[in-house]
């Protein structure tokens, strides 16, 4: 179904194939595997090359651990991977361990492992299933067909030379992240209703490296001018196994704040407020400060429109109550996979189109209810005071931060399960499926 045709003295390669898939982060090629696992043409084109940084707190929870174990990973610690047991919170005074929960759906520890080498295995057992992946290739836009406007292929530039090259297939995956040029150009802006965030890291030479929880503060304060003020969002310490650990923030743009700190200092001085032993100071850091968009609760829509599906952070999956990603992008690209399978086999244009319109649907079946909660919780958290009432208030009650962790992680057995699972599934049952 696929064919190659290159034209080396017009400096012009165009090849065509089932699927485009643009992005090769996790969402990018965690779709790209299951398309090339069902024996479908696939192309997977990265603008960078491997291996590369990406701004992320490498912390993974059972849910994305379930995903990687779906493309056939080997996660085990012989592999280079870290273990993890759980959540370590810290608040209002209290240090909590919290386990993963045990559930027949996900398994009952995450994983940490940086993101440059993390997603280039991602993008290489892509590359095992069947996928052609291209590196250094930067989309620059989509080819439209004048008479329906759906996308039938794009453009971009290949190589160090930035050769002009078109490729061609009859659907097109959007796994371009925050920026996702390639959705603006269809008309896919991001929606302003809906929360977003920024993540603030660094690396630091630490004892603590091989901390087998991740561990969470729940109380970031700003300290600076002699002040002590409650900020909204959490700080993270991450132990890479490495000898570093990957020290950050989340912030919300719910609080007055968002705009007015500079968070980079901001970080700086929660670092140096942690006990020196721990290495969190400037002649430690490995590597230099960096930040990136958090696109929450479904903030570009919809998911799927002539050609073209969102996965991902180009479709603003980020769990609002947590900041999670990589879990929700892997998990999408494996929903959009399935649809597109099942699209393609059907014999009529009219078949196709009704089997394609089902992905965003059953993205709102799957996360709506559980993103309007997430909103909620976000307005609420935005208040500092509401903040520090709850963080005092509730980590004094291990049994009640045991329902939390569940709720923030998203990590409930859909079918039976605890009292705690079936007030969660109810909870983002009844919530409006927006």
């Amino acid at each position: 179904m696929s064919e190659t045709a290159v034209d080396l003295s017009a400096g012009v390669v165009e090849s065509t194939a089932d699927v485009i898939v643009v992005g090769a982060g996790p969402a990018g090629s965690t779709t790209a595997y299951h398309l090339a696992q069902a024996g479908l043409d696939v192309l997977l084109l990265e603008k960078t090359s491997f291996p590369r940084e990406k701004v992320c707190g490498d912390g993974l929870t059972p849910r994305a651990t379930k995903q990687l174990v779906d493309m056939g990973i080997d996660v085990s610690t012989e592999n280079g991977w870290l273990h993890n047991k759980g959540l370590r919170i810290i608040g209002g005074g209290v240090r909590l361990e919290l386990d993963w929960p045990e559930l027949s759906a996900f398994p009952d520890y995450g994983l940490v492992r940086k993101r440059a080498d993390f997603d280039e295995l991602l993008a290489r057992q892509a590359e095992k299933a069947g996928a052609r992946l291209y590196e250094r290739c930067n989309v620059s836009g989509p080819v439209l067909d004048e008479r329906t406007g759906r996308i039938v292929g794009v453009t971009a530039k290949l190589g160090d030379e930035k050769r002009p090259v078109t490729f061609r297939a009859p659907l097109v995956v959007a796994a371009d992240g925050n920026s996702t040029r390639l959705s603006l150009a269809m008309g896919l802006h991001r929606r302003e209703d809906r929360p977003m965030g920024v993540a603030y890291r660094t690396y630091f030479t630490s004892p603590r490296h091989d901390d087998d929880y991740l561990e969470s503060w729940l109380e970031l304060w700003d300290t600076r001018d002699g002040q002590r003020k409650l900020l909204p969002g959490y700080g993270w310490v991450f132990g890479m196994g490495d000898g570093t650990s990957n020290v950050g923030l989340g912030i919300l743009n719910s609080s007055p704040a968002f705009g007015e700190l500079d968070w980079r200092e901001v970080l700086k001085a929660w670092c140096a407020s942690m006990p020196r032993e721990w290495g969190y100071t400037p002649e430690n850091m490995t590597d230099p400060i960096r930040g990136a968009a958090l696109p929450m609760a479904f903030n570009r829509q919809p998911h799927y429109t002539r050609g073209l599906l969102l996965v991902g952070d180009a479709g603003g999956m980020v769990n609002p109550f947590n900041g999670e990603g990589i879990a929700y992008a892997m998990e999408s690209g494996q929903i959009a996979a399935g649809v597109i399978v099942q699209a393609l086999a059907r014999v009529t244009d009219g078949g196709r189109e009704r089997a394609l319109q089902a992905y965003p649907r059953i993205l709102k079946d799957v996360y709506g209810g559980y993103y309007t909660l997430g909103r909620a919780f976000v307005k609420l958290i935005g208040n500092p005071k509401v903040m520090q009432l709850a963080t005092q208030r509730g980590l004094t009650h291990p049994m009640l931060m045991r329902f939390v962790l569940k709720l923030l992680a998203n990590l409930t057995d859909p079918q039976g399960g605890d009292a705690m699972d079936r007030v969660i599934n109810g909870l983002a049952k009844v919530a409006p499926n927006a």
